[in-house]
């Protein structure tokens, strides 16, 4: 016969159940963790340098696994080393997140057009490859942000890759600041990306503030969108989850 009182029992109770509480927490921690730092990590795109294909509002996974990882591939850069770990080399045309290698800790995301030894201009708007204009053609004009009372509608076209790859750029003007380009050459070991919002997009065209993306800065290839808000969406307001959320957009593959 026990001899322990009810009030004994009880606390002995909550305890295991507190204690089975921690060890679920705890294991749901290290899978997130783990998801997070070899698998799969959500970016949000806070500016609109990736107009058409990715809007401000937009929260996407990166495959981490796609390029293999590096330091810049773990939480606070933790382990540091050097190269990369079952590195796989970026094909033309893929949507990539990288850290910026002239403003550490700082994350971009821009689409790779140049890869290692290429020659890349731009003339008159036109981006060419190794002396070859890539393929564009123009589209139907793209409005952003048309549910404010400003709607702006720009120039589209849909340019193509030598390799194939198709994805709808924004050209306001070919006169541009960065329309007019020298030639760059890509470096070994190194990338060339663009923002698919041609006319504004600080990218490898600016050696000064981005430049050529080394491959050891690559965190991974940007994959699926998993939520998109437009601009009427305010945390704080509940009522506005529902009227400003692009549902067209949920789960939505990036091009």
């Amino acid at each position: 016969m026990s001899s322990e009182t009810s009030e004994e029992q009880q606390e002995k109770g909550f305890i295991a159940e507190a204690w089975d509480t921690l060890k679920t927490v705890f294991w749901a921690l290290v899978i997130a963790i783990i998801f997070r730092t070899f698998l799969f990590e959500p970016f949000n795109i806070p500016s609109g340098s990736m107009y058409p294909n990715l809007m401000v509002g937009d929260y996407m996974f990166v495959n981490k696994s796609s390029y293999g990882y590096s330091k810049y591939s773990f939480l606070f850069g933790f382990p540091p080393f050097e190269g990369r770990i079952i590195g796989s080399e970026p094909e033309r045309g893929d949507v990539a997140v990288f850290r910026n290698p002239k403003q550490d800790g700082v994350d971009y995301v821009k689409r790779i057009v140049g890869l290692p030894g290429d020659r890349i201009q731009i003339k008159a708007g036109v981006l060419h490859i190794n002396g070859e204009a890539v393929k564009r053609r123009r589209i139907e004009d793209y409005v952003i942000n048309p549910e404010t009372p400003f709607p702006e509608s720009i120039k589209q076209y849909v340019e193509t890759l030598p390799n194939g790859k198709s994805y709808n750029i924004l050209e306001e003007t070919d006169a541009g600041y960065l329309d007019n380009t020298k030639v760059f050459i890509v470096p070994e070991g190194h990338y060339f990306g663009m923002g698919d919002n041609r006319d504004n997009s600080s990218d490898s065209r600016v050696l000064s503030s981005v430049g050529y993306i080394p491959f050891d800065n690559l965190v991974g290839r940007a994959t699926n969108l998993f939520y998109s808000a437009d601009s009427r969406v305010k945390w704080y307001l509940p009522w506005t989850w529902f009227i400003g959320t692009r549902y067209d957009r949920l789960l939505h593959s990036v091009d």
